[in-house]
């Protein structure tokens, strides 16, 4: 695909959400940038409008881009540039269909969304989250030897379900850090794929979903969001789970039924869940909010200044490099 142009001020660019300070500076400094000053997430018609104003639009998880938007008469826009590594917002074959390129930022979520999982999975063993809450609400008097007990995570099994870079630095950390022993479950040994990010070496690989959940005291989702991992925590496969077992998901919410899941830890089916992401986020089933032996954190995988700047400009990067070159190192 040819350069968009030659004067890259001529190039208008759609920023959807509030980017770091330093990512909408640079925006600003190279093109006809437009910024969405409200930070709250465009409605469907929003939407449409960009795309046949836009020449490329910067988006997020928190744009829902359908196939009805894609079908929208006029579109200007040849390229999405996502700030995110997971596109399961963004219909990809009819964005194609559209003639529109999609890049995403993979690589520079990876060691902050994995100390997010190795966060959630101390909050539920160690009942953080509930200690915290105790402590605030002005009910405790006291240490007691055997108030409040939680799990060690040293010596544990952690299963890992998907076994990419963030799978593999949660197993590395976890390994390392708490001498926990790590079992995982994915497609394709990833070793293979990328062996400079490698997870630890006495990782062992479970060959089905159903094994590694009755072996986990842990469980940790790290896999995609796609139409075959939708649910794939379902009532099912939690009552796989031992009743002392953990899950943790910092992947995307519809992996996980919430339903199901409200359900077993109510029933104290398993011990406990903490949760960085929700299968109708921003919403979260009310029950869950409920329970004391469930974590939840608003989306926060990525959230620090260095990584959500490192994203952005990532996506610039991409974004400079279509308008350059008519093609893109991280195309989806």
């Amino acid at each position: 695909m040819s350069a968009l142009s030659t004067n890259s001020k001529d190039i208008r660019v759609v920023v959807t959400r509030k980017m770091p300070a330093a990512v909408e500076a640079e925006i600003a400094a190279r093109y006809d940038a437009l910024f969405n000053k409200t930070d709250v997430a465009l409605a469907p018609d929003q939407l449409k409008q960009v795309l046949q104003q836009a020449d490329i639009v910067m988006t997020t998880v928190t744009d829902r881009w359908t196939e009805e938007i894609f079908n929208t008469p006029g579109i200007r826009t040849r390229m999405l540039c996502n700030v995110g590594v997971g596109v399961n917002h963004i219909n990809v074959a009819a964005a194609k269909r559209a003639g529109i390129t999609i890049s995403n930022t993979p690589d520079v979520v990876t060691d902050d969304t994995a100390d997010i999982a190795i966060a959630l999975i101390l909050m539920t063993m160690r009942r953080l989250g509930e200690g915290e809450r105790h402590v605030r609400s002005g009910a405790w008097g006291g240490l007691r030897p055997t108030f409040m007990l939680g799990r060690t995570l040293r010596g544990k099994t952690l299963g890992i379900v998907g076994y990419g870079r963030i799978g593999r630095a949660v197993a590395r950390q976890a390994a390392a850090a708490f001498d926990m022993k790590i079992i995982y479950h994915a497609p394709r040994d990833p070793r293979i794929d990328d062996p400079a990010t490698d997870g630890p070496a006495g990782a062992e690989r479970i060959e089905s979903l159903d094994a590694l959940l009755a072996r986990a005291d842990v469980v940790s989702l790290h896999c995609p969001a796609t139409p075959e991992t939708r649910h794939l925590m379902n009532a099912r496969t939690l009552a796989l789970m031992p009743e002392h077992a953990y899950l943790v998901n910092t992947a995307r919410g519809d992996v996980i039924d919430e339903g199901a899941l409200t359900s077993v830890l109510k029933e104290r089916k398993i011990a406990g869940a903490g949760l960085d992401v929700y299968e109708f986020e921003p919403s979260v089933t009310a029950e869950l909010k409920e329970l004391e032996n469930v974590v939840l954190i608003p989306h926060l995988g990525s959230a620090t200044i260095e990584t959500r700047t490192n994203m952005g400009m990532r996506a610039l990067k991409n974004l400079d490099q279509f308008v350059t070159t008519g093609t893109v190192t991280d195309q989806v």
